[in-house]
């Protein structure tokens, strides 16, 4: 197999399905819809949604009903979230798209806040209990239950469902994050050690790791989640505000670069081709897409099930997780890329994680390996919430019968994502990321009155 010819023609579909008047376009005005029907509920009520999702952090005990807790659904949501786009998918934005990309990846969070609210305000609405007695949730049930035109629901909740999977096995939810693992490893164990390592070692042992808590279910899921998230995001954020501190005198000119690069062409810097407007826009909004899947219809699988009241308590933890995923996480890995100048140079122009690496290690001796760790970590977190996902869509098709069978090709897959080419890996996710978003995305559309209605209800009934 040719896999130049065919990273090169999967790269030709993602640019169309990710062209700004596309995709980007359709996410941005369903957010300003979702937006306006709430009273732009992002902003307006966004200390209620810190002041929520901490309360969730600290309780106790599960209601009757739901299947995990509400800081164990954030934290299963942001495991899918905080990953190895925030440390390969930054890095590839500003490669593909130059520093332009990353004002348009601010741009999708703005808006996505409301998404992510609205996505998981109708997954607490309508989910089920399956047969097996677990809650199931997502897309697929909202849209079926939700959309009066039956005929329409189930072919946009079967679309779902089926590029749920695949983008689930072969995109960003799986080979990608095994990809920059690899990539960070192998840069590390270099950089740090002096020692040439085959990709097939940092492969082979995520696979495992992934195979071992697979076996266990979305409780084992939720509870390695809710140990490892919190953790990992403050150790990232710790070595990146390190890093931010001693390198402020460029904040300025960064946030220069990239508001400038937003509305004009990027000119070729060294080992940077140089990028128009469309590119930046299309590369930003497929990644920050990508970073905190808000539209995707991912992560209200998980919010879905969580032990809340009222679905508006569990929208408001959604807004807090694309805060954290985008505008703190995904800006502070732009900051330093950007600012370490590295992201010109020709040596790293098809890397992902070995970038951001590499910039940090600028000013920190030694950031190669946190960066590895970080990015093993963060890895693996999205992998197990991918994997549940990638579960809940099968199910949703195929019944319970063949779960233990999905499970094994996932895990096989991560394998395969360690080994194969960069380019070839984040192309096929950003473009399964764009097929599995559009059914959604016209579910939300529908649905944004019921979003309207549950979020007038709540605060009437609360007066907050």
């Amino acid at each position: 197999m040719d896999l130049a010819n065919l990273t090169n023609q999967v790269i030709t579909v993602d640019g169309f399905v990710w062209q700004p008047f596309f995709m980007p376009t359709v996410l941005v005005l369903v957010g300003l819809l979702i937006s306006i029907r709430t009273g732009l509920i992002q902003i307006r009520r966004f200390p209620i949604a810190v002041r929520t999702t901490l309360q969730g952090a600290f309780q106790k005990k599960s209601s009757k009903e739901g299947t995990i807790k509400p800081f164990q659904a954030l934290s299963t949501a942001l495991a899918a979230t905080v990953g190895n786009g925030n440390i390969g998918g930054v890095a590839t934005a500003i490669t593909v798209g130059g520093p332009g990309a990353i004002f348009w990846m601010w741009v999708c969070a703005a808006v996505g806040m409301a998404t992510k609210y609205a996505e998981a305000v109708l997954a607490v609405h309508y989910r089920v209990t399956r047969e097996t007695g677990e809650l199931a949730s997502g897309p697929m049930y909202y849209i079926t239950r939700g959309i009066p035109n039956q005929a329409l629901g189930k072919v946009l909740a079967y679309a779902f469902a089926f590029f749920g999977m695949a983008a689930a096995l072969f995109g960003t939810g799986n080979m990608a994050q095994s990809n920059t693992i690899a990539d960070s490893f192998v840069l590390a164990a270099k950089s740090i050690f002096n020692l040439e390592v085959s990709v097939w070692v940092p492969s082979l042992l995520i696979t495992t790791c992934v195979g071992l808590v697979l076996l266990g279910g979305i409780k084992r899921i939720a509870a390695v989640a809710e140990m490892i998230v919190p953790t990992m995001i403050v150790i990232y954020v710790t070595a990146a505000l390190y890093y931010v501190v001693m390198n402020f005198g460029q904040l300025p000119g960064v946030f220069s670069l990239i508001i400038s690069s937003a509305f004009s062409p990027a000119a070729a810097i060294g080992g940077f081709i140089g990028v128009g407007v469309k590119q930046a826009i299309a590369t930003g909004m497929s990644r920050g897409v990508l970073s905190n899947e808000a539209g995707l219809g991912s992560a209200p699988i998980a919010h879905g099930i969580a032990d809340v009241d009222h679905p508006v308590e569990q929208g408001l933890v959604g807004v807090f997780e694309v805060f954290v995923d985008t505008i703190l996480v995904c800006s502070m890995t732009a900051f330093i890329i950007l600012s370490s100048g590295l992201w010109t140079d020709p040596a790293f122009q098809n890397a992902s994680g070995s970038l951001t690496a590499a910039a940090m290690n600028t000013t920190i001796p030694g950031a190669a390996l946190l960066i590895a760790t970080c990015s093993f970590f963060f890895g693996f977190s999205t992998l197990i919430g991918w994997a549940y996902y990638g579960e809940k869509c099968f199910e949703f098709l195929f019944g319970s019968g063949g779960i233990k069978a999905y499970k094994a090709v996932f895990t096989m897959l991560v394998l395969v994502g360690g080994i194969i080419p960069v380019p070839l890996v984040w192309a096929v996710g950003t473009l399964l990321n764009g097929f599995m978003a559009f059914p959604n995305l016209i579910g939300l559309m529908f649905l944004v009155g019921t979003v309207s209605k549950l979020t007038k209800q709540f605060f009437a009934k609360d007066s907050v």
